[in-house]
């Protein structure tokens, strides 16, 4: 097994509970780290064998687009289509960053994370 990682994808998203947030919107970062099998992949050097990183990011913005209230919502959407475009993902760990999020106070950021494998979630 092998790890993969997508490092602080940048987003801007009209992700929140408040309607400013949903008005203005944010910066967010999106870190993907995915476990597959690349047996195959290293023998063959064939992409179509791999793990293609460039559709993960293309999941990972499609759902980025996707307005919600909740980013616990926007991180499951993720989840659920990374198992169920990629069958031999085995395992993922999906964090999305807030930045400055409106606490009232200055603080680096707000995070949801979800970490797991494919059988832990129901599809």
């Amino acid at each position: 097994m092998a790890y993969l990682q997508l490092e602080d994808l940048e987003f801007y998203a009209y992700h929140g509970h408040f309607k400013e947030e949903q008005q203005v919107g944010n910066k967010f970062l999106v870190n993907i780290l995915v476990q597959t099998d690349i047996e195959k992949t290293a023998q063959t050097d064939n992409l179509n064998d791999a793990v293609d990183y460039v559709k993960i990011y293309k999941v990972v913005e499609e759902e980025m687009q996707k307005t919600s209230k909740l980013l616990e919502t926007v991180v499951m959407r993720i989840v659920k289509r990374l198992f169920n475009d990629f069958p031999n993902i085995e395992y993922v760990d999906v964090t999305i960053n807030k930045l400055n999020p409106p606490l009232g106070g200055k603080a680096k950021c707000f995070s949801v994370k979800w970490i797991g494998s494919r059988n832990q979630i129901s599809m």
